[in-house]
């Protein structure tokens, strides 16, 4: 009896000294608009089931929001502005991650820590020795998500003693090229990825939803213009949330979900002006929950976390974490330099830390502010912005005041901008107007806790003084911190 019970007791020490399986979904343009974050009206029913197993973070933040400098965060652990990747990866907007990154690289330190790793949908970023996967997936459709889970089953059923990491990057609720020609609009709203109005992708039943019905946030005028292209978003958003429950069912099916770690989070919010490509709240907010095999279940913590914590912690969550130096538990090599190529500093540590230690808990004891960087979009998009929060203030920079803010083309474009623009300067934009949107002063700082909205700059009050000043001496020292160029622009501009 004594024999079989210590042998019991080595089986269980074997499987809590197990590595877990790694899965990193991560949507495109995605606000924490679901059920789970208490919209009365979307319908995420997996994600709403994933935070009631796991850990559903309500103060979570990108550090940029656009998409391959916030990919980079995602993936090296490091602010994009000391990264390299200052904006986007693609085209002629030609940025890329410094080859140095590759030391931290999560993808490439957990090839390191024997895990087999894979990615599906989008990566947009580069270049693919920093962010290099042994197997990139491939899926059906581009907006038919759930169906891409069909490519990761041989994955989830291989025989291996390595557990794997698969990164299942969505292209939904992105804005999509095309329009909803059906719509009663004379400015058409973006179809975000779906299908023509009364057709479905293959196996998927879509949610349509009535655009009266639907609460419009506060950053956003209410108008039939975008109340049509936020229903059109609340469908992606639902179809997405398919591809999640059809993720979690082959890994049940395959035996693998009980040993599996789940991220769920979003690369920045949602793509409307306001949202996207600023510092906004309604740009940095996302939705962040995390399922844990063996943590406690259904725990809401309000702990200020970011994206530039994600590589540490699942660095920390597979043991090869050094957590209180925060760095690799070992260095990877680089790639030598070609010729003219400029590889960046040597990286050594990550500016974020683990949230491991959080999970299962409903406060985290020192997690009280974040940081967000944004430089470019795409790269006729030049305005710097830096921004440091706590828990009820906020400081934005804006570093190239008083340019104009200029506008990523889809956002330009979209029906709920053009609608107000065609009004004049003049014209409501949720709490502002379309010229202080355009328009904005060097430094913005709103109280988070009475102003949600970001609608009063109390930059310039005078009781606001000091709290400016001290704001400002703790941004200039986070941007000193993590490497950042334009902290120089304090001195001569």
């Amino acid at each position: 009896m004594i024999r079989y019970l210590l042998l019991f007791i080595i089986a269980l020490s074997a499987l809590a000294g197990a590595k877990p399986n790694l899965v990193l979904f991560v949507t495109d343009d995605q606000s924490p608009i679901a059920g789970c974050y208490g919209s009365p009206i979307i319908r995420t029913p997996h994600l709403d089931a994933l935070a009631k197993e796991g850990t559903r973070f309500t103060r979570a933040f990108a550090t940029t929001a656009s998409c391959s400098a916030s990919r980079s965060v995602i993936l090296t652990g490091l602010q994009n502005h000391a990264n390299g990747q200052y904006g986007h990866a693609h085209d002629y907007h030609k940025f890329s991650t410094f080859g140095n990154c590759a030391a931290l690289s999560l993808p490439l330190q957990l090839k390191a820590a024997g895990y087999r790793t894979a990615h599906i949908g989008k990566i947009h970023i580069a270049p693919e020795s920093v962010y290099h996967f042994d197997r990139y997936l491939k899926g059906g459709g581009s907006n038919n998500t759930p169906d891409w889970v069909n490519a990761c089953k041989p994955l989830f059923a291989e025989k291996s003693e390595e557990p794997f990491f698969l990164c299942f990057w969505t292209n939904d609720p992105h804005r999509s090229g095309s329009q909803d020609e059906s719509a009663a609009e004379e400015l058409k709203p973006n179809r975000f990825g779906n299908p023509p109005r009364g057709q479905s992708y293959p196996g998927i039943e879509e949610a349509v939803y009535d655009p009266k019905t639907l609460p419009v946030p506060a950053f956003l005028p209410d108008t039939p213009e975008c109340r049509a292209e936020l229903a059109q978003y609340y469908q992606s958003v639902t179809r997405t949330d398919k591809a999640l429950g059809a993720l979690v069912a082959a890994l049940k099916e395959a035996g693998q979900y009980e040993n599996t770690l789940i991220v769920f989070t979003a690369d920045h919010g949602m793509a409307f002006p306001g949202a996207k490509t600023t510092v906004y709240e309604a740009g940095l907010q996302v939705p962040f929950v995390v399922r844990m095999p063996g943590s406690a279940a259904g725990i809401a913590c309000d702990a200020m976390i970011s994206h530039v914590d994600i590589t540490p912690s699942l660095l920390d969550a597979a043991g090869g974490l050094d957590a209180s130096g925060r760095a690799p538990s070992k260095l990877l090599p680089v790639a030598k330099p070609g010729a003219g190529e400029n590889a960046g500093p040597a990286f050594k540590r990550y500016h974020g830390r683990s949230w491991i230690g959080l999970l299962g808990k409903e406060h985290g004891e020192g997690w009280d502010e974040v940081s967000a960087s944004h430089t470019f979009h795409e790269i006729q998009m030049y305005y710097p912005m830096r921004a440091f929060r706590d828990r009820q203030y906020k400081l934005i920079w804006n570093i190239a005041s008083p340019l104009p803010y200029p506008f990523a083309s889809d956002l330009w474009a979209a029906s709920t901008w053009q609608a107000q623009f065609k009004r004049g300067k003049d014209a409501a934009y949720g709490m502002r107007t379309v010229d202080s949107y355009i328009h904005r002063p060097p430094f913005e700082l709103y109280d988070l806790v009475k102003d949600s909205a970001e609608s009063k700059n109390l930059a310039d009050e005078p009781e606001q003084v000091e709290r400016l000043k001290a704001m400002k001496q703790r941004l200039k020292a986070i941007q000193k911190e993590t490497g950042d160029p334009w902290v120089m622009k304090w001195e001569y501009e």
